[in-house]
């Protein structure tokens, strides 16, 4: 991980506890001295193993214990002071007396985020320019398209660009495995430090709703924050939809972004656009929202096929202009993730209260003549042959099934799909995902996914149950089996297939291995097609093509 305890950072005890009063966590600080105020901070961590000499250790009360059970090994590796709770005060006086400066506060995970911000320089105008998007499908794809027409307009002026997300984190040339979408608080603003001394000047970043509810993006300002869609997923913590769209809601307001662009191809869009604050700015993408006569400030008009993509026009409701553009991944969704990229910038370009690097006409320029969402995305609509068609997407809830499945059905050949779902997650959208698998497909072949600690043949048979029913209700002549592991079961797959047919591997994307039961299994599905494809006669494309 990239964090900012790679350089001097810095601020004393003294002005981290003014920063978290001035934003209201009442904190208290013991011993309370000039001494204990005066004791300098390099860093901050979050857990044991990542903390450095002249770190602030955040000790946060958790499922299975407390960071400060672990003070002693923190202490060893040189903090130089604690944030904590109550609990967390009474755990690290047993353990070391006064030997370290402790900050108390009520709200630990969430004050941590300011508390860093002031270790770390982050503040609501300094560098990156932080683009955030959040929603149920689409953010990845999104900041990737982000980041790439950002890059075109800000290395000419000798600026680099940032990416924080699922796949990857990458701070100028420099790239790190990302192992959640979003990191915690802490590393986020080391990230914005170490963004700053790497010269990146913006940053595309994906926000779970995980990350908000979980508040690891505390003390983050965005400059603008786009909203892709909301559709189910995740209930296994938010409960409902409604908790859902609650979580995913704190993201546009006022106090946390500037600008706020918001799809409105449907009601949840609507909605998020009626209840967020500041400034609102509207898209629409789908047909469907224009037919009805959705009045948003941006809208998509004359989509074209264009190779595997498409064209399509961006049109200004008020102002009348018109920008012609492209992307080359498939699929109307991701029109839609390269028209909110588009507008994000766009909007950025045009805040006269936060002047960018880049102008307005650059960004059009670069829209209109340098094609910068056709960027590879990896695992996400990832084409690994073209004879049969061969494809590998993240796609693992029924809105991204059916996008996804719709973007890939062919008027020739079969479509055949290998699907899973992942253990210990929203368990009642499996019946859902298996049903529209069989609708939608002509051979569907249910394996395992990301099992975790769950029996993989439960997962499977939630899946089974929705597919079997759905066959038999709806009289359907789609070819079902189970086949596990997933390497055999694309084996499968490849070998029903024929030149003119569509193989897709759905629900993993670019991951390259599974838990089971906390043991790991490599297995990368762009490697497992592309071996399987050979295996059968078949030619994958080279490996840079589908890197």
């Amino acid at each position: 991980m990239v964090t900012g305890s790679d350089a001097a950072a810095g601020a004393d005890v003294g002005s981290v506890v003014e920063a978290l009063t001035a934003a209201g966590y009442s904190p208290i600080l013991t011993p309370d001295s000039s001494a204990a105020e005066a004791v300098r901070l390099t860093g901050a961590a979050m857990r044991p193993a990542d903390t450095r000499p002249g770190d602030l250790f955040v000790a946060v009360s958790g499922a299975r214990a407390h960071g400060a059970d672990f003070i002693t090994e923190v202490s060893s590796r040189g903090a130089a002071a604690v944030l904590t709770d109550a609990a967390g005060v009474a755990k690290t006086r047993e353990a070391l007396g006064y030997r370290l400066p402790i900050i108390e506060v009520q709200a630990v995970r969430d004050a941590a985020g300011p508390a860093a911000a002031a270790v770390y320089g982050t503040t609501a105008t300094s560098d990156p320019s932080l683009f955030g998007v959040t929603g149920t499908n689409g953010k990845t794809t999104t900041t990737y398209f982000l980041r790439s027409l950002l890059r075109t307009v800000l290395e000419p002026k000798g600026r680099s660009t940032g990416l924080i997300g699922t796949i990857e984190i990458a701070a100028g040339d420099e790239r790190i495995a990302s192992d959640m979408t979003t990191p915690e608080a802490v590393a986020l603003h080391g990230l914005m430090y170490a963004f700053r001394a790497k010269n990146v000047a913006a940053a595309a970043m994906e926000v779970s709703s995980h990350a908000i509810s979980y508040k690891r993006i505390s003390g983050l300002h965005y400059d603008v924050a786009g909203f892709t869609n909301l559709t189910q997923d995740h209930l296994d913590l938010h409960g409902t939809m409604e908790g859902y769209f609650a979580a995913k809601a704190e993201l546009f307001t006022r106090a946390r972004t500037r600008t706020s662009v918001i799809t409105v191809d449907d009601s949840w869009g609507h909605r998020m656009a009626a209840e967020a604050t500041g400034r609102i700015v509207t898209l629409a993408t789908a047909p469907g929202s224009l037919a009805a006569g959705v009045k948003a400030h941006w809208e998509v008009l004359d989509p074209e096929p264009e190779g595997l993509g498409t064209a399509f026009t961006l049109h200004h409701r008020v102002s009348g202009e018109q920008i012609r553009t492209s992307t080359a991944l498939p699929g109307d969704f991701n029109v839609s993730n390269a028209a909110l990229a588009a507008v994000m910038v766009l909007e950025a370009a045009s805040d006269p209260e936060r002047p960018q690097e880049f102008t307005r006409e650059e960004v059009v320029t670069a829209l209109a003549d340098q094609r910068p969402f056709d960027v590879a995305v990896p695992g996400r609509m990832q084409v690994i042959g073209t004879r049969p068609a061969a494809i590998v997407d993240f796609a693992h809830n029924p809105d991204a099934m059916i996008r996804t499945l719709s973007a890939v059905r062919r008027e020739t050949g079969k479509l055949i799909l290998v699907i899973g779902a992942a253990g210990e997650r929203d368990v009642s959208k499996r019946p859902t995902m298996g049903a529209i698998a069989v609708r939608m497909a002509d051979h569907v072949i249910i394996s395992d996914d990301d099992p975790h600690g769950e029996d993989p043949a439960q997962i499977r048979a939630g899946l089974l149950e929705g597919a079997r029913d759905a066959i038999a209700t709806g009289e359907l002549s789609t070819r079902l089996e189970e086949i596990s592991p997933r390497a055999e079961a694309i084996e499968a797959a490849v070998a029903a297939a024929a030149e003119e047919d569509t193989i897709l591997l759905a629900g993993r994307g670019h991951e390259d291995h599974q838990d089971l039961a906390g043991q790991r299994v490599d297995i990368d599905d762009r490697t497992e097609l592309a071996a399987a494809l050979r295996r059968h006669g078949f030619t994958p494309l080279t490996q840079e093509a589908t890197a």
